[in-house]
């Protein structure tokens, strides 16, 4: 099962790599990884989404409010949460073995994703997708057969709903 984590550490050198050394000793995969300052500047949080079952997921729990600088360890996916992710996708629309028009196409699945065009040029159109990973993966298969010249994720953030920490 999918996991989002959030880690709220003290923001000083080398937390970053302590956390991913954990999980790269107990062979943990990582699926994505996003840290940036939180509400203060004295705290980041980390946001990181891995596979496992229950007692996997439990031990990386313990295991990271273990780290001297872990200040709060959430499992996200064990309530109600709010998760997005970025994509700036690059789409060839070049007239080639297309019927139609394909800047129009890519411009009308934009349009469905509610994604905004954030760069063209007569071959191609760099566009900002941002969504969960499922809107994300749809927008991508969606766009694969007018050519992916270039893409990039950030990876997941999330935080839970309502007052939950």
């Amino acid at each position: 099962m999918r996991h989002i984590i959030s880690i709220l550490v003290e923001n000083e050198a080398g937390v970053l790599s302590r956390v991913v050394g954990l999980f790269a000793a107990r062979g943990f995969n990582i699926e994505s990884l996003t840290a940036a300052p939180a509400e203060s500047g004295e705290t980041s949080r980390i946001t990181l989404v891995t596979e496992g079952d229950e007692p996997i997921i439990e031990q990386i729990l313990k295991q990271l409010n273990k780290l001297i600088p872990t200040v709060q360890v959430t499992n996200l996916s064990d309530g109600p949460h709010v998760g997005r992710e970025l994509m700036l996708i690059k789409v060839t629309t070049e007239r080639g073995q297309h019927e139609h028009n394909p800047r129009d196409e890519v411009l009308n699945i934009a349009k469905i994703f509610r994604a905004q065009i954030v760069d063209a040029t007569p071959a191609a159109l760099i566009m900002e997708v941002t969504g969960d990973n499922d809107k994300l993966n749809a927008c991508l298969a969606m766009l694969e057969p007018f050519g992916v010249a270039e893409m990039v994720r950030t990876g997941q953030v999330a935080l839970s709903r309502g007052t939950r920490k």
